[in-house]
């Protein structure tokens, strides 16, 4: 049974209560390691700590607090194969999509803003002839960031790794649902030599460890990715204090495709959109809107090489789903299936738990990879964030339907757009409700434009110069001479 620690102060150390909680493996339903059940007591510890070395962390020269990272960074990258076989165990994702996406990702979010912070520059302004205008930037002080379950590693480290650059010390809390890629991040930290303090990781329950995070008063700003009403009891708590918020919450992300698609593009991005990580990935298309012309088309085949997929064990190759994080999770998102059957939507393939025949993982947490259609576009299920490996297929008629269809959830994360036509692709870009937009694409990223959701999906952005900034402070300083 391994035991995780916290990570505070440069040590690991047990929680102060000396309780821990079970931490399962979604693939065999077996508990596996234990993670410690934190609470007010070691957030204070920590933020002891952070503050010990806030100063010194803000005066540390760019080029040392790059160095840092740096190393962090080829640590990760060292240890990519057991970071991802860890992952893969603690989150129940295919191997194959830890070692490709998660811990690479993670690699490049540290060597990102260790690079970025050697290249900026700040603005001035002449006034007049004589007066002139700098802005300079100074690190917030005490960052609090708050990272989901669905990619541990590779999102904690987009949250950590822009703090860490900006001269912020860091309080973190990684989901306790899988904490283990954050205790290793822990160890690799000691190794890199990072100065204690500087990153403290507590582990625990978000109505515990998180809790006292985002209502800590030297804590002034808070980054978290989760769901949307955990963000607005977040911005509840913390914007009377006047913290510094950025949110990343949910999605019910539309993928409209138009008659003129290069079709066989489009469907094999389709199904990675649709059930990449179980669907587990706030940037997946839920509900997918085809232009009448090609609609059978599209649902036979999509049918058909959904069907296909191979589910089961998630180190095995060849299985393209996992398990789903959770009992839980499992059991909501069966509820969903449940309640677009009640709704009038027929189950084209999927629909029900996968129970797979090895006697290990009989009693893990698989889903058949599911499609309806025959729903309204406002139906809850077309509503609501179910973030699982289902999907809704519905066609329409004009792309004003398939906008006003689009738009209609209380979301907007992202969006994805099948055209060949240049001028369609731009004017339905134009007009959705969304944070981010992919064209003939899903899922490629550059790390320096922003990322984040508009409605209910979020607040703030996230990514390049958008995320070292959250974490500053800016001054203007003006001068007559």
């Amino acid at each position: 049974m391994i035991q995780i620690r916290n990570y505070i102060g440069g040590e690991l150390i047990s929680p102060i209560s000396g309780q821990y909680l079970d931490n399962y493996n979604p693939s065999t339903g077996q508990v596996y390691a234990q993670i410690p059940d934190s609470d007010h007591h070691d957030v204070q510890l920590a933020v002891e700590a952070a503050d010990k070395v806030r100063s010194a962390w803000a005066e540390t020269s760019i080029a040392k607090r790059s160095e840092y990272l740096m190393c962090i960074a080829d640590l990760i990258e060292a240890n990519l194969d057991e970071l991802a076989m860890v992952e893969s165990i603690d989150n129940g994702k295919p191997l194959w999509l830890a070692k490709s996406v998660d811990i690479p990702r993670a690699v490049e979010n540290f060597r990102f803003f260790a690079t970025a912070i050697l290249h900026e520059s700040t603005e001035s302004h002449q006034t007049s002839i004589n007066t002139f205008n700098y802005t300079s930037a100074s690190p917030v002080g005490i960052a609090g960031c708050i990272s989901p379950w669905n990619l541990p590693l590779y999102l904690f480290t987009w949250k950590i790794a822009p703090a860490l650059a900006a001269g912020c010390p860091v309080i973190a809390k990684p989901s306790e649902i899988t904490p283990m890629t954050a205790f290793k991040l822990s160890e690799i930290c000691i190794q890199a030599g990072l100065p204690a303090g500087v990153l403290n990781i507590v582990h625990g329950l978000g109505s515990k460890a998180g809790d006292a995070i985002i209502k800590h008063k030297q804590i002034p700003a808070i980054s978290f990715t989760g769901g949307t009403q955990t963000g607005a009891y977040i911005a509840s708590q913390a914007a009377p204090m006047f913290k510094k918020l950025s949110l990343e919450l949910g999605g019910k992300n539309p993928n409209i495709i138009f008659a003129d698609c290069n079709f066989d593009e489009m469907l094999k991005t389709t199904v990675a959109s649709s059930f990449s990580n179980q669907g587990q990935i706030c940037l997946c298309g839920s509900r997918i809107f085809v232009e009448r012309p090609i609609y059978e088309k599209f649902r036979d085949a999509f049918v058909a090489r959904v069907s296909s997929m191979r589910i089961g064990d998630p180190l095995s190759p060849d299985s393209r789903l996992g398990a789903v994080v959770s009992q839980q999770h499992m059991d909501k998102v069966l509820s969903y299936i449940s309640l677009a059957i009640e709704e009038g939507g027929k189950i084209l393939t999927g629909g029900k738990r996968f129970i797979p025949e090895t006697v290990e993982h009989k009693n893990g947490y698989y889903l058949e990879p599911t499609i309806i259609e025959g729903l309204e576009y406002n139906c809850r299920t077309n509503q609501e964030e179910i973030f699982g490996p289902v999907v809704t297929i519905m066609p329409f008629d004009t792309a004003e339907e398939a906008i006003m269809m689009a738009n209609s959830t209380p979301y907007g994360l992202s969006a994805t757009i099948w055209t060949e036509s240049l001028s369609k692709a731009h004017k339905t870009a134009q007009a959705l409700h969304s944070g981010i937009i992919w064209i003939n694409c899903w899922l490629l990223r550059d790390l320096r434009t922003p990322f984040g959701g508009m409605k209910q999906s979020g607040v703030g952005r996230e990514g390049g110069f958008h995320a070292l900034n959250f974490f500053r402070e800016m001054k203007n300083v003006c001068i007559k001479y």
